[in-house]
């Protein structure tokens, strides 16, 4: 079939395997290029799929030479249906890796459910006895309760009262004003028990119940603090709770693990283009300016730098991982410098629909959702037939 984006507001209903084939190709030939990093041999991945969880599977597989397993949960393709681009991206990816001679397998399914989690402690302990590093990134707006079947659902809200700010429609280029209304009733405790840290430890009392977590072992998870210009709608709103939630568990993993040396931390990764930023409101008016100001300075990362980065400089040195007064990595570092925030501050209130593509990079950001579903690579033919039916080859 002939497979070409189609969107609905701001998601697109469409994936290319070709495309998404060669940008799991560009982020290994990166890694490929950085050289070799000290890494963990043997990796768990919760959020293999996509964005920093498909980066991080990338950097230990491709960086490291470590057997990996990731969990995801994707939709296969269908007869003239396209699959989802995680599924697309993994299947890529499992190609890449076994060409390479690396151990590489994928479960498919809910990580949040206790049967997934049995399923991959099972293959662990079949397949590599324990593992070295457990990666977190888990992106889900919905959760079904292990343990009480409750269904949870995440909502993006300020706190306190309404807020109001501008944004812009990245597919038309249309600077506005929005206005959010504040959460209510179970709004902050439904999105902690979606995007928090409790799910994040039962995976790791899981593993360490089951003696598959490696002497030394570490784990991390992602998070995102972002500027004061946000704030109000994200680190100060439900999502925001939802991420204080996520980095005390740190230290509460942290603790469960010194019996093993081991070690837990939560990584602060700067914004970046993904399905899920792309739906949160004055979020893609910020990135424009962002990656404008990143690339003239020439610091500019996607989420292959920022987990190469993080594993090179931070994770894997021998010394002592160096974390802010909260106890997080800050691998964002370059995103919230001084000189790149007064630069956003100076050009935020002047951003108009007419004048957005010359003082930011609306533009960049466009061309960096396409290629989350697989669009606009130049060396893909996009005018050809394509074969959407597309199989990840060591699903378990």
């Amino acid at each position: 079939m002939i497979i070409e984006p189609r969107m609905r507001g701001f998601i697109c209903l469409t994936s290319h395997p070709e495309g998404c084939e060669q940008n799991v190709k560009n982020q290994i030939e990166y890694i490929k290029s950085k050289g070799p990093i000290a890494g963990a041999k043997k990796v768990l991945v919760i959020g293999a799929s996509t964005g920093f969880g498909l980066a991080s599977r990338i950097s230990s597989a491709f960086g490291s030479d470590a057997a990996t397993i990731g969990v995801f949960f994707e939709k296969p393709s269908a007869e003239g249906k396209t699959a989802s681009p995680g599924w697309y991206n993994s299947a890529a990816f499992e190609k890449e890796a076994h060409k390479a001679g690396l151990y590489a397998k994928s479960i498919n399914g809910d990580a949040f459910s206790n049967e997934v989690k049995q399923q991959t402690l099972d293959l662990i302990k079949k397949d590599l006895g324990q593992v070295d590093l457990v990666v977190y990134s888990l992106a889900s707006p919905v959760r079904q309760h292990p343990v009480t079947g409750v269904l949870h659902r995440s909502t993006l809200k300020p706190i306190g009262g309404v807020y109001s700010n501008k944004t812009v429609d990245f597919h038309t280029g249309n600077v506005s004003e929005i206005s959010i209304q504040p959460c209510e009733g179970d709004d902050i405790e439904n999105t902690v028990a979606v995007m928090g840290g409790e799910d994040w430890s039962m995976w790791i009392e899981a593993l360490k119940a089951e003696n598959l977590l490696a002497d030394g072992a570490m784990t991390v998870a992602y998070s995102y603090i972002g500027p004061s210009l946000t704030e109000a709608v994200y680190r100060k709103g439900t999502i925001g709770r939802a991420k204080d939630h996520l980095e005390a568990t740190a230290f509460t993993i942290a603790d469960s693990l010194k019996e093993i040396n081991g070690q837990a931390f939560v990584s602060v990764n700067k914004a970046l283009v993904t399905q899920a930023s792309s739906a949160i409101p004055v979020i893609p008016l910020y990135i424009s300016l962002l990656y404008k100001i990143m690339k003239e300075k020439g610091i500019h990362e996607g989420c292959i730098e920022q987990i190469q980065r993080l594993y090179s400089e931070r994770l894997f040195t021998g010394n002592a991982i160096a974390t802010d007064d909260k106890g997080r990595i800050r691998i964002d570092d370059w995103e919230m410098r001084e000189d790149v925030q007064a630069l956003i501050a100076e050009l935020w209130p002047q951003a108009t629909t007419e004048n957005l593509a010359e003082i930011g990079d609306l533009e960049g950001y466009r061309h960096d959702f396409y290629n989350l579903f697989g669009f606009e690579f130049d060396q893909v033919d996009y005018k050809a037939d394509t074969n959407e039916m597309v199989n990840v080859s060591s699903i378990v």
